[in-house]
């Protein structure tokens, strides 16, 4: 396809709440599955984020069961219907999560402030059907679980950053946005030690996406939401450590962060010269000084 017709077809392209109107789900449900890939989405030619293609609408129509089997898709459920999903206890259904064996795709802080974890239907059944997993499910923890239970694991945090970070990064359209992406899993103590160039770090700044859940700043809720997108595993932290530095050293050949012009002083004038005059000024400005001279 030439890039004119490119350009045309975005130029008729929806935005994300009339897509989702026309492929019949709620906004929520539109946003995860494009957050899976489930749906393509194109950059807004005019900077005014994503925007879906009338291509994109007439594949995912054509598909199978539409449109149920989109929604299907995209169902989440909490840890209660999710073991109802699995047929297996609640209890259980948390120690496999904690554990990591199922991960969460997206968290909300109740009105006590504690933290829902919500998984996707569609890969909780999936997992009941794989063999290995049957003693999981009926039978005795192995005793190596058992011990990371025991000494207070809880990999669902470390599992949703992992997922949200691939979605935040599948987006990024150059490398200072991928440097970008990474810092907002780092505290700023952390980035501000590898990424010790003021203008470099301001510049990453502009890149850095917010939390998907929100608080309000310096509430309770904003600390929570902020400790569950920082990591906190050794080995999450050192990972990130060296893909920034990876990603920034990308995009800094990419292109430099922007910086000050540097200023521009007069060169010195031999003995004799008169001193340059101030240039004139046109406007209200240059009237009054001459009024008053």
């Amino acid at each position: 396809m030439s890039s004119s017709t490119i350009t045309q077809h975005q130029r008729h392209s929806c935005t994300p709440s009339r897509a989702a109107r026309e492929l019949g789900l709620k906004r929520s449900e539109f946003d995860l599955a494009v957050h899976l890939g489930q749906i393509r989405t194109v950059p807004d030619e005019g900077g005014g984020g994503r925007r879906v293609t009338p291509s994109e609408i007439d594949r995912l129509r054509a598909t199978d069961g539409f449109p149920d089997s989109l929604r299907e898709r995209v169902r989440l459920v909490g840890t209660t219907e999710g073991a109802e999903v699995m047929d297996i206890p609640v209890g259980r259904f948390t120690r496999l999560a904690r554990l990591g064996l199922i991960s969460p795709v997206r968290f909300y802080l109740n009105r006590y402030r504690a933290v829902v974890w919500l998984y996707l239907a569609e890969e909780l059944e999936e997992f009941t059907t794989v063999g290995e997993n049957k003693t999981l499910l009926t039978g005795r923890m192995p005793e190596g679980l058992r011990d990371m239970l025991d000494e207070g694991v809880d990999l669902r945090a470390r599992n949703w950053r992992g997922r949200h970070r691939g979605f935040l990064l599948r987006l990024a359209e150059d490398p200072w946005e991928s440097a970008g992406v990474l810092t907002a899993f780092l505290d700023a103590a952390q980035v501000a030690e590898l990424v010790p160039d003021p203008y470099d770090r301001s510049h990453l700044g502009r890149f850095r996406p917010g939390p998907p859940a929100q608080g309000a700043l310096g509430s309770p809720a904003a600390h929570l939401i902020e400790k569950i997108m920082t990591a906190d595993d050794p080995a999450e932290i050192e990972w990130l450590r060296s893909e920034l530095l990876r990603a920034l050293d990308d995009a800094r050949r990419f292109r430099p962060a922007p910086r000050p012009a540097a200023r521009q002083t007069p060169p010195d004038l031999p003995p004799g010269d008169p001193t340059p005059q101030e240039p004139s000024r046109g406007g209200l400005l240059g009237w009054l000084r001459r009024r008053s001279a």
